[in-house]
């Protein structure tokens, strides 16, 4: 019997799950296939963040703005824990404080929902965070968090259930020929193939990526404990994470800090080091990250980055005790000059990537916006 379906979803992380939402809620019949036997890429290697404080006011703001409403939603229905915990950007130099007061500044007007506390005001709301030599820090409402190893089991169970979403994981595509999308098992007669690979740039279309300025990002992060589980309340980060996210790009005051860390701590820099600190359902904190860039990387964890990011995490953070219980690494797919890669390789096909660190983020705005077109 032949086997057809409207859309076939080339992926199984956020990307793949989100598109496939998307062409769900539309009535179609989709067929998702992920070569492993269940999604072990960069979507359960990540902190959970639904990070729009990070996102550049404009297109990937709205994305991103969009991407926390639909979270909302699949997480009420699909019984998946979320906090809507906002964040904390603590500054503790006087540069620091310049950034964020030129950032409330310059993006009041912007879609975020931010102010600028004071010490004791932090204090009210983050068990946590180091009050002691902080100037001001950035609260902003609109960041939630998620598991992301709970999500991204979770959702395309839901999917099937409430939606009919056809799963094949452990069924890697070899080939796309349409109306043709053949597998290592089997053939499926399908209309339209939307394809979100992550990292995997060899097995479909590679020759995308050999035209795209397109390259891997590999990030170091560590899961601990705390004897008493304090409660972290908003997730924390501190002077780095400016530099990290394009939201203060603009920031002219943002030289200073990158003069002033440079000049410090080199090693930032050369291992593109900024710390967050999150929270999950079970209590356990998440910490990282690095980055280090290439089209090949390297498999081997560096001691030191694990050693710079604690340190770091000293210096704005209050854990007594805290216990590294896990360590890993991830690689995602970034792209010079844009936040995301969207190509159609043949008519009805679809490649999407490249959504950097974001795609926990952006994914459901993005996928949105895409079908909406493209369906």
């Amino acid at each position: 019997m032949e086997k057809s379906a409207d859309v076939a979803i080339i992926g199984g992380g956020i990307v793949g799950l989100a598109h496939a939402y998307m062409a769900l809620k539309k009535g179609l019949s989709v067929v998702l296939f992920e070569r492993d036997r269940f999604a072990v890429g960069a979507s359960v290697r990540n902190f959970g963040l639904l990070w729009p404080i990070g996102q550049e006011p404009g297109t990937n703001l709205i994305y991103a703005l969009k991407s926390r409403e639909h979270w909302a939603e699949v997480a009420h229905q699909a019984d998946l824990w979320i906090n809507a915990n906002g964040s904390l950007h603590l500054a503790y130099h006087a540069d620091e404080r310049k950034v964020l007061e030129e950032f409330v500044e310059l993006h009041g007007s912007a879609p975020y929902r931010c102010k600028l506390l004071t010490p004791n005001e932090v204090q009210d709301i983050s068990p946590t965070a180091q009050i002691s030599g902080l100037k001001t820090a950035l609260w902003s409402s609109t960041e939630a968090t998620v598991n992301p190893r709970e999500a991204i089991r979770t959702i395309p169970l839901w999917l099937k259930e409430k939606f009919g979403l056809t799963l094949r994981f452990g069924n890697m595509v070899r080939e796309i020929t349409l109306p043709w999308v053949r597998t290592t098992e089997e053939e499926w007669r399908v209309q339209k193939v939307f394809v979100c690979p992550g990292a995997d740039f060899d097995s479909l279309f590679p020759e995308v990526y050999q035209e795209q300025s397109i390259y891997k990002c590999k990030l170091q992060m560590m899961k601990g404990v705390v004897d008493g589980t304090p409660t972290l309340g908003p997730t924390l980060c501190a002077g780095l994470t400016l530099r990290h996210y394009q939201a203060f790009s603009k920031c002219s005051s943002l030289e200073a800090v990158d003069e002033r860390y440079n000049q410090s701590s080199p090693e930032f820099s050369k291992y593109g080091i900024h710390v967050l600190l999150a929270q999950n359902n079970q209590m356990e904190f998440i910490i990282g990250d690095s980055h280090e860039y290439g089209k090949t990387l390297e498999p081997f964890d560096k001691v030191e980055i694990d050693q710079y990011i604690l340190q770091y995490l000293s210096t704005f953070v209050q854990l007594k005790n805290l216990q590294i219980t896990e360590r890993w690494h991830g690689v995602y797919p970034k792209i010079n000059g844009s936040n995301f890669l969207v190509y159609r390789p043949e008519k009805n096909i679809v490649l999407i990537n490249g959504l950097g660190g974001a795609g926990m983020t952006l994914s459901f705005g993005l996928a949105e916006e895409i079908m909406d077109r493209e369906l």
